[in-house]
C-alpha cells in the first residue's frame, strides 16, 4: 500500500508492509539508499495509526532524504573512458579503454588497471564487456563466499541455488523456496559487504519477515552487520548500475 505525509511544502510517499507474522506490535520506519521510504507495520495496523506515527517522524525523515539527494548530487554520470574509476571487491581500479578489434570484448585485470578491449571507441561496448565481466566474477566470486559461509550456519542444510540478476534497488533476495537471487554489482564491493548480504538472505530460510527473531539471528551471525550494512549504503551509487 502507498500513501504519502507532508512535511512543510514536501509532500513524502512511502509504502507500507503488513507483516503478518511479526509479533512486535510497533510500526518501524526506513529510509533506503535510493530514498524510497519504506513502513512495516504488524498485521491489523490502522491506516490511521501508521499514518499518525510516520508524521511523528517526518522530521527524521525528511533530513534522511535531503541528505540522500545531496549525495546523488555529487554522483558524475560514468562515461565509459579511459582513467575512470572502477570498483572490484571494494578496491579502486582505473579503468583503461584498448582500442583492438581481435580482442573485442575482453577484458583484464593488469595491477591497477582494468583494461576493456573494443573495435571502435564507444562507450555503450565497453560498458556491456565490463557488464558481463563482472557478471561473470560475480557468479565465481558470489558462489566461494556462499560455499564458505553455508557450513556455519546450522539451520542449512544443503547449499541454496544461486541466480545473478541486476536489480537497481535490491542487492538480493531469497524466495519461500529458498532460492537465493543476487546483484552481480554485489561482487564491486568489499567482502564484508557480500558476506553481510550472504547471511542476510540466509538468515531468511528460517525467518521469512524482518521481524525481531531475525534481527537476533543477524546479530548472532555477524554482530557488526549494522556498521557493515551503512557502510554498503554509503556506497551505493557507485556500486548500482547507472
Amino acid at each position: 500500500m502507498k500513501t504519502s505525509v507532508r512535511y512543510g511544502d514536501e509532500s513524502i510517499p512511502y509504502a507500507v508492509r503488513v507483516q503478518p507474522a511479526r509479533k512486535v506490535q510497533r510500526i518501524s520506519i526506513h529510509v533506503e539508499p535510493d530514498g524510497r521510504v519504506m513502513v512495516d507495520a504488524p498485521h491489523g495496523a490502522s491506516g490511521a495509526a501508521v499514518q499518525a506515527a510516520v508524521q511523528r517522524r517526518v522530521r527524521w525523515i525528511s533530513g534522511h532524504l535531503a541528505a540522500i539527494r545531496e549525495r546523488l548530487a555529487r554522483v558524475l554520470p560514468r562515461e565509459y573512458v579511459s582513467g575512470e574509476s572502477l570498483l572490484y571487491l571494494g578496491r579502486r581500479y582505473l579503468l583503461k579503454v584498448v582500442i583492438d578489434e581481435t580482442l573485442h570484448g575482453s577484458v583484464r585485470m593488469r595491477g591497477g588497471r582494468i583494461e576493456v578491449a573494443v573495435a571502435k571507441r564507444d562507450a555503450a561496448q565497453v560498458r556491456m564487456a565490463l557488464d558481463a565481466w563482472y557478471r561473470a566474477r560475480a557468479g565465481e566470486v558470489l558462489a566461494a563466499r556462499l560455499a564458505a559461509i553455508v557450513p556455519s550456519l546450522r539451520w542449512v542444510r544443503e547449499r541454496p541455488s544461486m541466480h545473478l540478476r541486476a536489480m537497481k534497488r535490491r542487492w538480493g533476495s531469497c524466495s519461500p523456496a529458498g532460492r537465493l537471487t543476487l546483484n552481480p554489482n554485489l561482487v564491486k564491493a568489499p567482502r564484508e559487504c557480500i558476506d553481510y548480504v550472504l547471511i542476510h538472505e540466509l538468515c531468511h530460510l528460517k525467518e521469512h519477515n524482518h521481524g525481531p527473531r531475525f534481527y537476533r539471528m543477524l546479530d548472532a551471525q555477524m554482530p557488526n552487520w549494522r556498521t557493515v550494512k551503512q557502510r554498503l549504503d554509503e556506497w551505493v551509487d557507485r556500486l548500482m548500475p547507472d
